[in-house]
């Protein structure tokens, strides 16, 4: 069955499941995993069924899982009524729960031996530890879509990671909706956490190369985390949902810290001293022009990006999420005017490519661990072309490498100096 992934790494997560899964086993057509977490996400894939539609062959059906195909974690039944763009198709869509056989029992998760030995469709494996949130930030959505916070126990996840490690792959990414949450009673147990716990847990359990760690909310990080992130099987990368520098920004967005502990994690993170010694890379998702930000707002963010030197942001416009469904900061008043909106993505954008730039110069002719994930053959030259991630992750090519050690083989391991 085809597939298509929008939205993020929670999708392929499930899409993985999906696909695998005896209930699409004797089924035709394409999977989709939809996303709302924009307005301009919603467009995207909408106009992606839209189009898809077109060439469906008869007996072929379009599966909708994921963010705009339930609530609660189950098959929205009202979809049509709501979603009216895509009513002429009910025929041919069928609307799936967001997980093929999940168990719950008691806020805590336990999985079925099937996910843990399906094919994957990535040399790395996607390891959910903690599902949904409870903490209903005035931009978000998805929370609206999903059940409340809830993890799985540190052997069943320890459990997934063998069963893919005995198989001889080597990174598994701790995934999330909130996962720096883990086992908490709610995710507004603020200032507590067991985030450690749990990576030290694997870590003494496990011999697998490479973990890497998602998205992170900031207020769950403590000085514990930090230190493990000193060993050299843990990514030496950070990406943390910051969305704003602004004190004042982040109150009115419902979040739990403000600009002051933003910053001085930040800091605290860009002073971590590997056991390997690669150099720290941070990436922050970051909303602009949400409801009410001035210009001194804004300048505090662009400060934070600068004086902490984030090497990748995620900049998102703030989504007013006027198609179908809305969220509490569409009614604030002193919404931000759409020319502010085009002038503030471009500086912000601009300020973090330049820091990028910076970072990959300083890292040239570094000695850097690759996993390959794409490795493709010229068909006129005959010349082998592979790509992906350092470590530390900047993306790395057959253009701009020089190889020390290791196949250009796919799930291999090589050692690598960037020369450009």
């Amino acid at each position: 069955m085809e597939y298509k992934i929008f939205g993020c790494k929670v999708n392929k997560y499930y899409t993985d499941k999906w696909l695998n899964s005896d209930q699409l086993e004797w089924k035709n057509g394409i999977f989709i995993a939809s996303c709302v977490v924009t307005d301009n996400a919603k467009r995207k894939w909408i106009k992606f069924v839209k189009e898809t539609a077109k060439n469906i062959k008869w007996w072929e059906k379009i599966f909708i899982s994921w963010c705009w195909a339930f609530k609660d974690g189950k098959a929205q039944s009202d979809f049509f009524d709501l979603y009216t763009d895509l009513e002429y198709l009910k025929n041919i869509i069928e609307i799936l729960d967001e997980d093929p056989d999940l168990n719950k029992s008691n806020n805590r998760i336990t999985i079925s031996d099937k996910i843990k030995k399906i094919p994957q469709l990535y040399t790395k494996k996607f390891v959910l530890i903690q599902w949904w949130c409870d903490s209903f930030c005035t931009f978000c959505l998805t929370v609206k879509k999903r059940w409340r916070h809830f993890s799985r126990s540190k052997e069943d996840i320890l459990d997934e990671i063998l069963i893919f490690e005995k198989n001889w792959w080597k990174e598994v990414v701790l995934t999330w909706i909130n996962l720096s949450a883990w086992w908490l009673d709610t995710t507004n147990d603020i200032w507590k956490s067991r985030f450690a716990e749990l990576i030290s847990y694997l870590l003494d359990n496990t011999s697998i190369p490479r973990i890497r760690i998602s998205s992170m909310w900031p207020e769950f990080i403590t000085d514990d985390v930090l230190k493990l992130f000193e060993n050299k099987r843990i990514y030496p990368h950070f990406h943390y949902s910051v969305q704003s520098g602004s004190s004042d920004v982040l109150k009115s967005m419902s979040r739990h810290y403000d600009g002051k502990y933003m910053k001085d994690l930040l800091l605290k993170t860009k002073k971590i001293k590997r056991d390997d010694n690669v150099a720290i890379s941070i990436w922050a998702d970051i909303i602009i022009w949400f409801p009410n930000e001035t210009e001194q707002d804004f300048k505090d963010t662009m400060d934070l990006v600068k004086d902490c030197n984030i090497t990748k942001v995620h900049a998102f416009p703030f989504s007013w999420h006027e198609l179908w469904e809305d969220v509490p900061a569409w009614k604030f008043k002193d919404q931000v005017h759409w020319k502010l909106k085009k002038e503030r993505m471009w500086e912000i954008m601009n300020l973090s490519d330049q820091i990028r730039d910076d970072f990959i110069v300083k890292n040239i002719w570094e000695e850097l661990e690759v996993l390959i994930e794409v490795v493709k053959k010229d068909d006129t030259t005959w010349e082998i072309k592979w790509k992906w991630w350092t470590q530390n992750y900047i993306e790395a090519d057959s253009s701009n490498f020089e190889i020390l050690s290791g196949k250009i083989e796919r799930n291999e391991i090589v050692i690598w100096k960037l020369i450009k």
